[in-house]
């Protein structure tokens, strides 16, 4: 019974490809070649996306718009650690799946080692900071001291997780450069119902458990990823998923480690980058007032939801390029890349259309305090989704290539030429922000409409560099050579 479902919703869900090669939107073969495999990522990545949204609406519930906005701080530094882990884990299924194009299940196997232990090695250090200085690090975004003490919890509690989450985001990205995204989504969702359950218990304090408020969202979260981290490693342990972890043989390939770095680190500026520029532009929400924060918090949270497609077809991207010049096919690689813009261009249009429709009822959904604030960061959001899909997808095939030099440009040109000193008009005039011995007063008192205009403008441009990248066809010269760099660590 269970199978039957199974294969329909699969039926079901092919039809969505199958559509759009009708009406001459995808190749048919590749289209569903592409949905395929972004489907279990989308379905993963959407219900966890789905269930901070759901931690967010629990503490709205709790314990109003002050928690809503801690929670949003605390998060926010969560993030600069799983940049590190995206990084990382985008190096992995980079080389993971250039190996597995060039039928090399051997040093397949080594490169999930070596990601698995630099995982160790940058997530430790990370979570140790954050449990020390959690507090101080609020208190560089807010002088709310209600804000501040809710934050510090959440963060310090969140921070203890970051190892395993890590260990978590680097598998998942292995097997899907295997060509395997159904068993991180069956291992990823396994761990969700814990989680909403833990969550729901000790915010509420529900049955024998106690009220905990913002830490119980940490308490919940932490468990899950523990829980997820423990059925990765025994999957690869098995040897029975196309990538196999042994304790056994060779524990280290410096060319392995050196080619995961290269394509690492300009991913990593990208992540830090972008989650960098959040750190001032929150400064400039707050100064707008909490309640601004709250609403903006809350947008963004229901907005990223219905962005999950978007990951999912830029991991789906990167496998297929990758393996593509793995096996020297560079005209199908390149076919891919434009394939899989054209369906999650296709699939995020509908629905952006779709949530900004509902904006009202979402916002009320959510207990919004200030429902029309709310109402008009989901239409921000819905408007930059277009641009949001170009640039994810496009920057998931050039990092299928090991090309991440230029989406590194693109996020530092939006974020930091774009995003923020149109936000900084906003501040209102007088508002003085210092930096390096020096303070300066940017603002014009523009408010609101100069973090639109800022959103939307960092969005866009981004997806204009990453698409002139994409066209200029660069990047097969720079995946031909991290083939070679790879293979030459096994002469």
């Amino acid at each position: 019974m269970r199978g039957t479902l199974r294969e329909r919703v699969q039926s079901t869900l092919a039809l969505f490809p199958r559509w759009l090669a009708r009406l001459g939107v995808v190749d048919r073969e590749m289209g569903e070649e592409i949905f395929d495999l972004a489907v279990p990522v989308i379905v993963t990545g959407g219900l966890r996306t789905l269930l901070r949204t759901v931690d967010f609406f629990m503490v709205s519930l709790a314990l109003g718009s002050a928690a809503v906005a801690a929670l949003q701080f605390g998060f926010q530094y969560s993030l600069v650690a799983l940049g590190l882990g995206l990084a990382l884990a985008s190096g992995t299924i980079s080389i993971v799946s250039r190996f597995t194009g060039a039928d090399d299940p051997e040093r397949t196997n080594l490169a999930l080692k070596q990601s698995l232990w630099l995982t160790l090695l940058v997530a430790t250090p990370l979570g140790v900071v954050g449990w020390v200085w959690a507090e101080p690090l609020i208190d560089v975004l807010t002088d709310d001291p209600r804000v501040i003490a809710l934050g510090a919890v959440y963060l310090k509690l969140l921070m203890v997780s970051v190892p395993f989450h890590f260990w978590t985001i680097v598998s998942s990205r292995a097997l899907a450069g295997v060509g395997d995204t159904r068993t991180p989504m069956y291992i990823r969702m396994s761990s969700l119902p814990t989680n909403t359950a833990v969550n729901a218990a000790l915010i509420f304090g529900l049955g024998p458990f106690p009220r905990l408020g913002i830490a119980g969202a940490a308490i919940g979260t932490t468990i899950s990823n523990v829980l997820q981290a423990v059925l990765f490693t025994a999957a690869f342990l098995s040897g029975r998923f196309g990538i196999e972890l042994s304790l056994s043989g060779p524990q280290f390939d410096l060319s392995i480690i050196r080619e995961i770095v290269r394509v690492s680190l300009p991913l990593s500026g990208t992540r830090l980058g972008g989650i960098g520029a959040r750190f001032p532009f929150l400064f400039v929400l707050g100064a707008l007032g909490t309640e601004v924060v709250a609403a903006y918090a809350i947008g963004r949270r229901i907005v990223t939801v219905v962005r999950m497609p978007a990951y999912g077809y830029a991991t789906a991207s990167s496998a297929l390029v990758g393996q593509a010049i793995g096996d020297g096919d560079e005209a199908t690689a390149e076919t891919y890349g434009w394939q899989t813009v054209r369906i999650a261009l296709a699939t995020e249009l509908l629905l952006g259309a779709a949530v900004a429709l509902g904006a009202r009822e979402l916002a009320l959904l959510f207990s919004a305090e200030n429902v029309s604030l709310t109402v008009g960061f989901i239409y921000v959001f819905a408007a930059a989704i277009a641009g949001f899909s170009v640039s994810r997808t496009l920057q998931g095939a050039l990092r299928g290539a090991g090309d991440t030099r230029v989406p590194f440009y693109a996020t530092m040109v939006g974020n930091y030429l774009i995003r923020l000193p149109i936000a900084l008009l906003a501040l209102p005039t007088g508002v003085a922000v210092s930096a390096f011995g020096y303070s300066v007063a940017p603002g014009f008192g523009l408010g609101l409409p100069a973090i639109v205009v800022a959103i939307l403008a960092d969005v866009y441009v981004r997806a204009a560099i990453n698409w002139a990248r994409y066209r200029s066809n660069r990047w097969k010269a720079i995946g031909r050579a991290g083939v070679a760099r790879a293979r030459a660590g096994a002469d």
